[in-house]
């Protein structure tokens, strides 16, 4: 069996087998680092819901923001607004992970990727038992802290880990994270209308990270080279046995004849901010994408109303949530069948989409929610597309040495763009729910 200096398997035995486990493995770590998030936030509503009440009832009635029920007799506006913009939601959730990708991928290098899993297993099942075990708002605020801290600082992991395997794990993490959207929704929402408390609903979901800590120390077969519980020793190996391995192909790589030996250790600060310089090209793209994206999702979505549909404002809006959330799931599932490179394109037309709804809000000329389902859907598409087709190509085109930080680094696009249209969001609510 052929090994490099660094001990990395260029053929293994059982390639099939590895290949199936690795693919398998992302899928599931996306799935769980996402629908811990999902799961816990829709709870944390209905918890904090049930702590403001006079009576103490809680609502088990499963919304990704804030609830309607049939027309909000708080106002009088044409849109049946609420009192406080769903973009609120969005900037609590979304700031600690924002710190996170920030921050960490500078530093982040020096704790191995064991302790890394295990931290953001630790931070879910803590965020699940705060929300659920809750007696006053400060905790479960607390609870959505730890769940961000917990996703954002798996993404930039998990994406990390991604350049230890071949490139087909990419589709696998993005396919995982779609499904959390869908899954997440439809299980919470199920588990609750039979009749489960929210708190008995989060007790029962601390099976994801248990799930979670499966996937990476038993399923994934990593190799001799990834640092998983020590910092990372850094040798000497060749661009085209790296490329061997990310590409799973030798074929692939022949006509690159010359290898370039990586220098040894980390990157320094100087070679960071180089590579930072370097993905703007990405990064920029992904924020404008996920801007228009939230700005549709949580500046405009509650708005699309129409009181003469038989569905009423709570089941158009979660009718709307739903269809975003399977576009999400198609798109990013879709990398083996469809790659994307001109990304500035993705943002055109998110970009179009968002000013398209914006003066549909405005003047009302869509005549029908059955005209708004299909422009969600392809939203999400759009926004799912962008974010796959973003990482694929970093780690396609980055440098071998640059390549692990420039993934954690990118994922701080995403977020910056969410919490850019959170607080666009909130003139544009109070806007049109004044006129």
């Amino acid at each position: 069996m052929e090994q490099t200096d660094a001990g990395v398997d260029l053929h293994p035995s059982n390639g099939c087998c590895t290949h199936w486990r690795s693919c398998t493995g992302f899928w599931l770590l996306g799935l769980c680092n996402n629908f811990a998030y999902v799961v816990m936030l829709s709870a944390a509503h209905d918890i904090l819901k049930k702590q403001e009440s006079e009576n103490g009832t809680a609502s088990t009635t499963f919304t990704l923001s804030v609830d309607f029920h049939g027309r909000n007799s708080s106002n009088s506006s044409r849109y049946d607004c609420n009192p406080i913009s769903t973009a609120a939601v969005l900037l609590a959730d979304i700031l600690p992970t924002l710190i996170i990708k920030i921050c960490a991928p500078f530093v982040i290098h020096k704790l191995p990727y064991g302790i890394r899993v295990l931290l953001c297993a630790v931070m879910a099942a803590t965020s699940f038992l705060l929300v659920s075990f809750s007696s006053a708002v400060w905790m479960s605020i607390l609870g959505v802290i730890f769940a961000s801290f917990s996703s954002g600082l798996g993404e930039l992991s998990f994406l990390s880990l991604t350049v230890f395997f071949t490139r087909d794990v990419l589709q696998g993490w993005g396919s995982g994270t779609g499904a959390a959207g869908v899954a997440g929704s439809f299980l919470y929402s199920g588990l609750t209308q039979i009749g489960l408390s929210p708190q008995t609903t989060l007790l029962i979901m601390l099976v994801v990270p248990v799930t979670m800590l499966i996937s990476y120390f038993f399923l994934l077969v990593p190799p001799p080279s990834l640092p998983q519980w020590k910092s990372r020793n850094y040798v000497a190996v060749s661009s085209e046995d790296r490329r061997r391995l990310v590409d799973g192909s030798e074929d692939e790589e022949q006509d690159k004849s010359t290898p370039e030996d990586r220098s040894a250790g980390p990157l320094t600060f100087t070679e960071q901010l180089y590579v930072i310089k370097g993905l703007l090209k990405f990064v920029i793209p992904l924020g404008v994408v996920y801007f228009a994206e939230y700005f549709i999702n949580q500046g405009l979505m509650e708005l699309l109303y129409f009181p003469n549909f038989y569905l009423s404002h709570a089941e158009q809006y979660r009718w709307y949530q739903t269809l975003y959330q399977f576009g999400v799931l198609v798109s990013r599932s879709s990398l083996c069948c469809l790659k994307i490179r001109k990304l500035c394109a993705l943002s055109l037309l998110q970009v179009v989409n968002a000013v398209l709804l914006l003066f549909a809000v405005r003047y009302q000329f869509l005549c029908s929610a059955w005209v708004v389902f299909p422009i969600v859907f392809y939203e999400g598409l759009l926004g799912g597309a962008a974010y796959v087709n973003t990482f694929y190509f970093i780690s396609k085109e980055t440098e071998d040495r640059q390549r692990e930080f420039a993934m954690a680094a990118a994922s701080v696009g995403d977020s910056l763009g969410i919490a850019l249209a959170g607080l666009s969001a909130f003139p544009v609510h109070r806007y049109f729910c004044n006129l």
